[in-house]
């Protein structure tokens, strides 16, 4: 997988939000083999550190042609990204465009020392 790079956190006296929203995601079907289209929105209240864009960029190209469900690629993005920038919160949303009548919205949330997130 590609690194994602971080950067100090320029205000960690302050609690703010980062939205990143890629509105170009793909990924493949496992069963289908068939591209998914989706729009990825990572939000997150950084502590000490803060994700780079343009190696957020080519992490999310790497999955381009990776056979992984919704679910499983929502999760994935929400581990990987809090391990590597440990943010005090962060939601990520996926959203799929229409595929046999039907479209998902999957959503993953994490806060520090609390992991488990009731909806």
């Amino acid at each position: 997988m590609a690194k994602i790079e971080v950067f100090p956190n320029p205000a960690p006296q302050r609690r703010y939000i980062i939205e990143h929203v890629n509105n170009e995601f793909t990924s493949v079907c496992p069963i289908t083999g068939l591209p998914d289209f989706g729009i990825v929105t990572v939000r997150y209240i950084p502590d000490k550190m803060c994700m780079e864009l343009k190696s957020m960029k080519y992490y999310f190209f790497e999955f381009r042609n990776k056979g992984i469900f919704y679910e499983a690629v929502t999760n994935k993005f929400l581990d990987d990204f809090v391990e590597i920038c440990q943010p005090i919160e962060m939601e990520i949303v996926t959203e799929w465009k229409t595929r046999g009548g039907m479209n998902s919205t999957i959503t993953a949330k994490y806060t520090k020392n609390n992991d488990v997130i009731t909806l």
